[in-house]
Formats: C-alpha cells, structure tokens, sequence
C-alpha cells in the first residue's frame, strides 16, 4: 500500500501541466483563426470594392457625367473601404479592369500580410441582337 500512496504523490499536478499546455496550443489557435477571418473579411471588401469600382467605370465611359471613368472608379472604391491601384479604361470602354487594395490592419500571429487586392472586369457588350 505505501508504494500505491507514494506513487500517487509524485504524480501530483501532471494534470495542471498538461492543462496548460493544452491551452497555450488552444490560445495559438484561436489567435491564427482571427488572423484568418480578418483576412477572409478584407478579401471580401477588396472583391466588392473592385466590383463596384469596375461597374462605375463602365456606366461612366456609356453615359458620362463629368469626373471620368477612372475619377469615378476611384470614388466607388473609397466609397466600399478600399484605394483604387489601378484603372484601365480604354476609350472605346470594351473592357475595363480595375484594380483595389484592401489594408489588413495589425495581425496578431499571420505576420507580413498588411493589404489584400481585389481585381475586378466590365466589358461593355452593345449585343449583337
């Protein structure tokens, strides 16, 4: 009995140690999951942003209304959170493709992603019927 007693005293507190380790791993986790959805979010916005952004620029270059397709572009980004990067707009407005940029913000454990760009496409189709 008294190697039962003994034995049972020098394994006191394994648990607590296994349970922190559990949590540290658990607190990795959770810190790289929000790292992940503030990303997935930001991919989101620049999508939509470059989206909107591409559509403006087209209506601009078929019903003009003054700034520019690439004025309006601009606006319809910041307008959805993002920066336009680039707009090309032919003047023949056949096929537009903008590209914006997202910025991440301050990532806790995903180190080196600051920005996510968005790229988006409008072709103007006059129809053939």
């Amino acid at each position: 009995m008294s190697g039962l007693c003994r034995r049972g005293r020098e394994e006191r507190g394994s648990v607590s140690v296994v349970a922190a380790g559990l949590l540290v791993v658990l607190m990795v986790l959770v810190v790289a999951a929000a790292d992940v959805a503030k990303t997935l979010a930001a991919v989101g916005r620049a999508q939509t942003a470059a989206d909107a952004a591409a559509l403006a620029a087209v209506q601009e270059q078929v019903a003009p209304t003054g700034p520019g397709p690439e004025a309006l572009a601009r606006e319809y980004a910041q307008s959805n959170g993002a920066t336009l990067v680039s707009c090309q707009c032919p003047p023949d407005g056949t096929e537009t493709v903008v590209e914006v940029r997202v910025d991440v913000g301050q990532m806790l454990f995903l180190k080196g992603t600051d920005h996510v760009t968005g790229r988006a496409r409008a072709v103007i189709d006059f129809g053939s019927s």
